[in-house]
């Protein structure tokens, strides 16, 4: 055990030459899987276009076998010419890999449970087949020059031992990689490093992190598994997925950027456009709080973060709203102050003082209370022309009470002056 955490800390090359990270993005595939959803063939192709268009190292495009639709999809996807991989999954089946060759796709993904539970009570097999399979398969795949990942399903719950079996069987049948499978999602980081960390230390072989979302640890334990070595991340655009989903492709993309210091030079800018489209082609709607795309990520209310972000944004953003395509807007509710109302008094042509900002502030408020939201626009103007009046009236009161209270001073300050100087 290192006596420090310099052991663990993320490895790097050494010769100043940059991290390669590869993103093979699964939407198409266990993003479909997600319950209820289904993209039509010209939405998969629209998908694949823009994840294009984003960078993307490699696609999942589909399962071949299934025939019909979903083999034309994968087939129509391989022939667009895209400048990112094409990989199609399979079962560790001939047939499956024939039916994905068939396509002209350049990838493919070999899955076989690993897990003594699905080895027992899915496939009702024994660890001596589940390994024979792995074999063939990645032989027969190999022999038409084709890239292989074998996913081992379920490997978060698999016996550690077993586990390097499959990795080694999988690596001299000439598997390329081994995708590490967190099915359940099970994982916290912490036994995400020390797995991954294992499986390359001991094996050698490159490992693709594949992670669900169940406790909420998706994107932490991708990371995690990069900092282990890890070199290939599953993603889903907005963390679609089957249960809780999967490790959100904007999410990753955008720590690995800001909090790892790793820039895999995507088109981070096209991702609200890519989870817009994604969103409603899986009529699963972008939560407004969302990280890295949601609509609120760059709404102010509160006056305290309002005002300091009209003049130092990086008080309270860690990237421009531009970076993910979207962008800074300022709202007015309950915890709105004058300065984030006379800004948006003057976007809409209206121009007000101190002292009436401040008095009409308590109105904008009680309003946003009454709605039990924030204020549109139109709202906010209406207010203003309703009570511009009653505004007026208590700003001219108060300077009046405020020339009144002037008044009183001065005299007492005269009537003091006049006392000092009799006694003098």
């Amino acid at each position: 055990m290192p006596e420090d955490f310099g052991g663990y800390m993320l490895r790097r090359p050494t010769d100043g030459a940059a991290l390669h990270v590869h993103i093979d993005d699964t939407t198409l595939r266990d993003g479909e899987q997600t319950a209820g959803v289904v993209f039509a063939n010209e939405e998969k192709i629209r998908i694949a276009k823009l994840l294009d268009e984003v960078g993307v190292y490699q696609i999942e495009a589909g399962i071949p076998t299934m025939g019909g639709d979903e083999k034309e999809a994968v087939a129509h996807i391989a022939a667009m010419d895209l400048n990112c991989s094409i990989l199609a999954w399979n079962r560790a089946v001939i047939s499956d890999v024939q039916a994905s060759l068939d396509c002209g796709v350049d990838a493919v993904a070999i899955s076989m449970s690993s897990s003594d539970i699905h080895i027992e009570h899915k496939l009702r097999q024994s660890r001596e087949w589940v390994l024979e399979c792995v074999k063939q398969t990645v032989a027969f795949a190999k022999d038409h020059n084709v890239y292989v990942s074998v996913n081992a399903e379920d490997a978060s719950r698999s016996d550690m031992e077993f586990l390097l079996s499959f990795a080694r069987t999988a690596r001299d049948a000439g598997a390329d990689r081994l995708r590490f499978c967190d099915t359940l999602g099970i994982l916290d980081p912490f036994n995400t490093f020390m797995k991954i960390k294992t499986v390359i230390d001991v094996v050698g072989i490159d490992v693709e992190m594949h992670t669900h979302n169940d406790f909420g640890m998706a994107t932490a334990n991708a990371i995690a598994g990069i900092k282990a070595g890890a070199r290939f991340v599953n993603t889903t655009v907005n963390g679609l997925g089957e249960r809780a989903g999967n490790a959100a492709l904007e999410e990753v993309v955008m720590a690995l950027k800001y909090i790892e210091s790793i820039d895999l030079g995507l088109r981070t800018d096209k991702f609200r456009e890519l989870s817009e489209y994604v969103a409603a082609a899986s009529d699963r709607p972008i939560p407004t709080w969302k990280p890295i795309v949601g609509a609120n990520l760059f709404v102010y209310e509160a006056e305290n973060r309002a005002s300091v972000c009209l003049t130092d944004p990086d008080s309270y953003e860690i990237f421009p709203p531009e970076a993910v395509g979207l962008q800074r807007r300022f709202v007015l509710g309950k915890y709105s102050g004058a300065d984030t109302l006379r800004l948006k008094l003057a976007e809409n042509g209206i121009a007000i003082g101190e002292a009436e900002s401040a008095a009409f502030v308590t109105r904008m408020r009680s309003k946003a209370v009454a709605l039990k939201r924030s204020l549109f626009d139109e709202e906010l103007v209406d207010l203003y022309y309703a009570e511009t009046g009653s505004v007026d009236e208590e700003v001219a009161d108060a300077a009046r009470e405020g020339r009144d209270l002037l008044e009183d001073a001065c005299a007492d300050t005269v009537g003091i002056i006049s006392e000092v100087g009799d006694e003098a």
